[in-house]
């Protein structure tokens, strides 16, 4: 697969662009998901004028419409910030991004939990930072995480997930699907997205149900929205298994009875916290070859990114 195209928050890439004249590197971004992805670096604070180093600032007022202030001299940076962001958010809608991953915690960069100050200089709120929160207004339905939550195992496979998903379904818009096109999409992102949340696979059957004998233009933006709703949910243990019971099903006339019963047992053991999600995974991707199983070998819930990166090995 070509790579794919990610925004990141410059220092993350151990440039040396923070407050202070250093960096943040971070070499998981840079060493593994570095393989699959190709970065679009981002400062904010540089790139609006400000110089390295430079006086930390921070959030204060209005959680909805905060003001970004220097900490000492008290120097207001925020139309600065704003403006520069416009014209920086049209400069990214040319860069196909499939994803960002910002710097956590940033008073310009944050997602969220970026402290915000009130008049008495105390932190009694929290919100995102100047751009990072105009850039998931501007591209609400690309997949966003800080590097803080990339590090949790569990948000980090639900964020690469999401990556791709998103790659798969730019690729189609950008070639012109057609209704056979979303149909195929969504039958092979069933299990995938019946992972997260059964009630929008549900909604999202509806949608497709409906396209016969119409053009896919006009469902395409709803279909995704409520795709991306859908996946942006956690996949618990529990719903997980439900899913892997439901493919187990496709063999139980094929297999013995004691294959039936270790395959349960493992299914069993994944969803009570025993064995991580990758154990009945691997177990029914044999089945599937063995058996050669059209509907589930298309099925990306067992594929969902590249093996390499192990991500389902710690979920």
């Amino acid at each position: 697969m070509e790579s794919i195209m990610i925004g990141i928050s410059s220092c993350l890439l151990g440039n040396n662009v923070r407050y202070n004249g250093g960096h943040q590197h971070d070499r998981y971004i840079t060493e593994t998901l570095g393989r699959y992805f190709r970065w679009i670096p981002v400062c904010p604070e540089v790139e609006c004028g400000l110089g390295v180093p430079r006086e930390a600032m921070r959030l204060i007022g209005d959680p909805e419409s905060p003001r970004l202030v220097t900490i000492h001299s008290g120097i207001d940076h925020t139309d600065r910030m704003l403006n520069w962001g416009a014209k920086k958010l049209k400069e990214l809608e040319k860069e196909e991004l499939c994803g960002f991953i910002f710097k956590s915690r940033s008073p310009s960069s944050g997602i969220g939990g970026v402290k915000i100050y009130s008049s008495s200089g105390m932190p009694d709120r929290k919100g995102a930072g100047i751009f990072g929160g105009a850039f998931m207004k501007h591209f609400p339905l690309i997949p966003v995480i800080d590097d803080g939550r990339l590090h949790d195992p569990v948000l980090r496979e639900n964020f690469i997930e999401r990556v791709f998903v998103y790659k798969r379904w730019y690729d189609l818009t950008r070639q012109g699907m057609s209704v056979k096109d979303l149909i195929d999409f969504h039958t092979c992102h069933k299990l995938l997205i019946m992972s997260h949340s059964p009630k929008h696979t549900a909604a999202l059957g509806r949608i497709v149900a409906d396209l016969k004998g119409r053009k896919a233009g006009k469902f395409l933006f709803e279909y995704f929205s409520i795709l991306t709703d859908a996946i942006r949910l956690i996949g618990t243990a529990k719903k997980n298994a439900n899913v892997l019971f439901h493919m187990a099903g496709y063999f139980k006339k094929r297999i013995s009875e004691d294959e039936r019963r270790e395959l349960t047992e493992i299914i069993e053991e994944y969803r009570v916290g025993l064995v991580p999600l990758v154990v009945p995974i691997v177990m029914i991707r044999h089945y599937v070859r063995k058996y050669d199983e059209p509907y589930l070998k298309k099925q990306y819930y067992l594929n969902p990114h590249p093996l390499e990166l192990m991500l389902r090995n710690h979920v």
